[in-house]
């Protein structure tokens, strides 16, 4: 899986539509449609913060039921 599909998988694990998930995670709106669009690529440690924030917080719909 490449960075776009890991962030749009991320946040689709979460419920939240991409408005949602910037202003949970206080990411500029643009900089979430780019990696998603694969425009720009998020840092490596990004995706690593986002996947332990989302698991420890709880914030994966899957893991809820």
């Amino acid at each position: 899986m490449n960075k776009a599909e890991t962030i749009k998988a991320l946040r689709e694990s979460t419920g939240m539509n991409r408005k949602e998930f910037c202003d949970y995670f206080h990411i500029p709106y643009r900089t979430v449609s780019e990696w998603e669009r694969d425009g720009r690529h998020a840092p490596d440690y990004v995706i690593r913060l986002l996947e332990y924030y989302i698991r420890m917080e709880k914030l994966n719909k899957k893991d809820a039921r």
